[in-house]
């Protein structure tokens, strides 16, 4: 196959500089490089900071039982064939082409530690089953989440090819406690637009902040309590630092997408909203006792809870109740209901874009809150919602998704697209069918929509989250297969995502390398309080989380760097290299307006 003629090239080179507003002297160098063959690239991969080259890694103890961070020798990519049921050719490393590079995030949890609607003493009645209620990092998420973002930056070309990335996922569970304030500062910070986390003023107001608060880590004196008792350290100015200037990240650097997770539905992921913690969000209380918090804003949940009972403690909250603190209330706290959180990702920046980031006028208008959209010429996603709206964490498809799921699929086949399907819970959560009275609509769990997925070989690729894990699963058929590709989250450790790339082999099979990035921090934390100390220190804070086991998260060699081989679906000659050549220059392009934006 032949690329673009020298014509194709200098008319398709003009038009993207009219697009991006770089002059041709500018952009034609870049565009050249984009159109060379990834094998005639000067493109090594210490170029690119990933796990390729260095990893992150347990150290020695530091006080107590609290443990440090270190770093350690890169992992190279292993290859798995579980899919393609064969040896793989050895010609495959001098052929290969590149058909899409693109950023998976997960599970961000940005948090505002200081918002009255978090239920953190929750954690007091089981420190295992709440743990995701309250972190000794809560007040850092911002500062982990822009770190994470400057490494996707850093890693805007591929580490393999060379590639530029072409589009980036986020699947879910983006705003930890359903605030209207987390979601903007979650889009902003993907969209490069500096976030001030200091949402109740110049001084921090919260549980860490408080020295009744014994159960919780307090750092400007830990003792007394099981954090300092675990050996937690005394960081007197942590607080202040973690709200002392707005938080600035490059945004990321391709068009970015978006589907729903589990805490983007329910409050901490499990509950509906209440009358009581509508008002709680706004108000100028904070609870910092469990007989407080589960008085006061669970009893709605019971199911004597009467509308009358939610009212009385509404205005409870509104007006003080023992266990509660006084804060300064902030208006932009609301609990954003279900469209919200479509309709505010319509307010967003025009570029990297998309505007609405997968969603569209149709879903809010008809209240679909899943899409379809082409990734590039020859691959199309499918982002699901697969949020269980009534009760628990855990998902499943309803019918109506499935069916609309199931007609795309067909399509995708007979157009020969590659298909990637985006959703946040995964293959080991998709049971959850709890259901609301006279409700019939069927919900389909996991192994109904793998089954579904397996009929059709154009799917190659699914990628989610949710469990915060590293995590690779084969799904294989008879005639071939796809893979299960589920990222760690932000919040807890190891504190990493990925970025994909779909790989021609140019011998009837196709390769998805999943290269794990760790966010843009040292191992060891500094003590200047920069957002790149704070991002490091919530990663230490997060590897030493006694009550879970958080070096099970990383995962097995065999879920982090990867090679993941299936066969080709159709013939890929299908895709010319004059198309790839055409997509690429305009992957390339974006990615120089980013560059030069941002002064990279």
């Amino acid at each position: 196959m032949t690329g673009l003629s020298r014509r194709q090239f200098l008319a398709h080179s003009a038009a993207l500089a009219a697009a991006t507003g770089l002059g041709l002297d500018i952009l034609a160098p870049q565009l050249a490089s984009a159109a060379t063959p990834p094998a005639g690239r000067a493109l090594a991969q210490g170029d690119i900071p990933t796990t390729l080259l260095q990893t992150i890694r347990q150290a020695g103890v530091l006080q107590g039982s609290y443990r440090g961070l270190t770093t350690g020798p890169g992992e190279p990519y292993v290859p798995r064939l579980d899919v393609l049921g064969r040896a793989a050719s050895a010609s495959r490393l001098a052929s290969r082409r590149s058909l899409l590079y693109l950023g998976h995030l997960s599970d961000l949890h940005v948090i505002d530690a200081q918002s009255p609607a978090r239920i953190e003493p929750m954690i007091v009645s089981d420190h295992s089953a709440w743990g995701s209620a309250f972190h000794p990092h809560d007040p850092l998420s911002v500062h982990a989440t822009a770190a994470m973002v400057r490494s996707f930056s850093d890693a805007r070309y591929s580490p393999l090819t060379g590639a530029p990335m072409g589009a980036a996922i986020v699947t879910g569970d983006s705003a930890d406690m359903h605030s209207s304030l987390e979601l903007r500062w979650y889009i902003d910070l993907m969209d490069g637009v500096a976030v001030d986390p200091a949402s109740a003023g110049k001084v921090f107001q919260g549980v860490q902040a408080w020295s009744e608060a014994t159960w919780a880590y307090r750092p400007g004196d830990p003792s007394g309590g099981s954090f300092g008792d675990y050996g937690f350290p005394r960081l007197p100015d942590l607080l202040a630092q973690s709200i002392a200037t707005p938080v600035e990240t490059p945004g990321l650097p391709a068009p970015w997408y978006a589907v729903y997770g589990n805490h983007d539905t329910l409050l901490l992921g499990t509950f509906d909203l209440s009358p009581q913690l509508h008002a709680l969000a706004v108000g100028g209380q904070k609870s910092f006792t469990l007989d407080g918090t589960a008085g006061s804003i669970l009893n709605g949940y019971a199911s004597t809870g009467s509308v009358f009972q939610q009212a009385m403690d509404a205005l409870g909250i509104a007006f003080g109740r023992p266990g509660f603190k006084q804060v300064n209330p902030n208006p932009a706290r609301l609990l954003f209901e279900q469209r919200d959180f479509m309709a505010e990702h319509f307010s967003t920046q025009k570029t990297p874009g998309p505007v609405g980031h997968g969603f569209t006028q149709h879903n809010l208008d008809s209240g679909e809150t899943w899409w379809t959209a082409d990734l590039s010429p020859s691959i199309r996603a499918f982002g699901l919602d697969t949020c269980n709206a009534v009760a628990g964490p855990d998902g499943a498809v309803p019918d109506t998704q499935f069916r609309w799921l199931e007609a795309g699929l067909r399509q995708a086949q007979a157009e020969k697209k590659l298909v990637l399907v985006f959703s946040h819970h995964n293959s080991l959560t998709l049971e959850n069918r709890a259901a609301r009275p006279g409700d019939t609509e069927v919900l389909h769990g996991a192994d109904e929509f793998v089954a579904l997925l397996l009929q059709y070989p154009v799917v190659v690729g699914w990628l989610n989250g949710h469990t915060h894990l590293n995590q690779i699963l084969a799904h294989t058929s008879p005639t071939g297969g796809f893979w299960e590709i589920t990222t760690a989250s932000c919040i807890d450790f190891p504190q990493q995502q990925q970025v994909v790339e779909i790989v021609d082999n140019r011998d009837g099979t196709l390769s998805l390398f999943t290269t794990v990035l760790d966010h843009s921090s040292p191992a060891v934390p500094g003590s200047g309080g920069t957002s790149t100390d704070l991002a490091a220190r919530s990663r230490e804070f997060a590897a030493n989380d006694w009550a879970e086991t958080p070096l099970m998260r990383r995962g097995s060699p065999l879920d982090r760097n990867t090679e993941l081989l299936v066969a080709a679906p159709f013939d890929l000659s299908a895709i010319t290299d004059a198309a790839l050549e055409a997509q690429h220059m305009t992957e390339q392009a974006r990615l120089a307006a980013y560059e030069q934006a941002r002064g990279l």
